[in-house]
C-alpha cells in the first residue's frame, strides 16, 4: 500500500504560478506511473496530466495545454505539477495519483490507477 501525500496548493491570483508537489509517504523501490488529475466544486474529476514511469512520456490536457507542465522528481514516485498563467477556473482541489507498477503508462484514464492521496486545495483569485 502506498500513501500519496500532496502539498503546495494555496491562493493565488489570475497569471500568477504555481507548483503542486507530491510524494509517497514511504519509500518506494521503484518509479510507477503517476498522473494529476483534479475536481471543482460541482463538477467531475477530470484529468490533468500524467508522466510515465520514465518521465519521458508525458501528457497534459487540452484544455491546459500551454500552461500546465508535469515532471518526476529525483526520489521515487515524487511528481510536480508547474501551473503557468494561472485562471480562477484552475480553481480545484487536485489529486496526485499512481499505478501499482503494472504499467509504464497510465494516461486520462482514472480506473488505472491505484493510489491516491488525499488532494490539496488549489484557489485562483480574479
Amino acid at each position: 500500500q502506498v500513501q500519496l501525500v500532496e502539498s503546495g496548493g494555496g491562493l493565488v491570483q489570475a497569471g500568477d504560478s504555481l507548483r503542486v508537489s507530491c510524494a509517497p509517504s514511504r519509500r518506494t523501490s521503484t518509479n510507477y506511473a503517476m498522473g494529476w488529475f483534479r475536481q471543482a466544486p460541482g463538477r467531475e474529476r477530470e484529468f490533468v496530466a500524467a508522466i510515465s514511469k520514465s518521465g519521458l512520456s508525458t501528457h497534459v490536457a487540452d484544455s491546459i495545454k500551454g500552461r500546465f507542465t508535469i515532471s518526476r522528481g529525483n526520489a521515487e514516485n515524487t511528481v510536480y505539477l508547474h501551473m503557468n498563467n494561472m485562471k480562477p477556473e484552475d480553481t480545484a482541489i487536485y489529486y496526485c495519483a499512481s499505478n501499482d507498477g503494472s504499467m509504464f503508462y497510465a494516461g486520462g484514464d482514472p480506473s488505472k490507477y491505484v493510489y491516491w492521496g488525499q488532494g490539496t486545495q488549489v484557489t485562483v483569485s480574479s
